[in-house]
């Protein structure tokens, strides 16, 4: 797929989402979620149930797709998500990637149980400025690429640029 292919299909994805998220931002309260698994948070907050987290606006955001174990979330960075150097602050990309890990752990739990980020691990080889694209997360904790403990859940995880990014 070329850049520009790419770049039409995930804002199309994007728009889609947005359009089905609440109008409102905020989080959900202790009884709009009792009883539901991780995996059905997610899907109310997608149909619209429960409002969308702050953190998307804050950072231009927006969870793309999430299932059983796999999560696609999606950005564009602005200016106001700029360091001092003048590139993307790597804060952002962290969240970016902290998001989809989070709820690719938090789809796979049963109602009634949470969790938290322990330690994230991220590498960047270059900077980079406004322009260039979205940048796009996938993760899953499937396959060799996941440990699951009984209270601890080790994920390795790649980026998805669009080409040229």
């Amino acid at each position: 797929m070329n850049m520009q292919d790419a770049t039409v299909q995930w804002q199309a994805e994007e728009n889609a989402v947005r359009a089905r998220l609440a109008k409102t931002t905020g989080y959900a309260r202790a009884d709009q979620i009792a009883g539901r698994t991780g995996l059905e948070v997610f899907e109310a907050i997608f149909s619209g149930e429960l409002p969308r987290p702050p953190i998307g606006d804050t950072l231009d955001i927006v969870p793309i797709h999430i299932e059983y174990g796999a999560a696609v979330f999606q950005g564009t960075p602005s200016q106001r998500h700029y360091n001092p150097l003048g590139t993307v602050h790597g804060g952002w990309f962290a969240t970016l990637l902290d998001s989809a890990v989070g709820c690719a752990v938090h789809s796979t739990l049963p109602a009634g149980r949470g969790y938290t980020t322990l330690e994230l691990k991220l590498n960047s080889a270059a900077g980079t400025r406004r322009g260039k694209g979205a940048a796009r997360w996938q993760t899953s904790c499937d396959g060799g690429r996941a440990h699951r403990g009984s209270r601890r859940k080790t994920l390795r995880t790649r980026d998805h640029n669009l080409p040229g990014l």
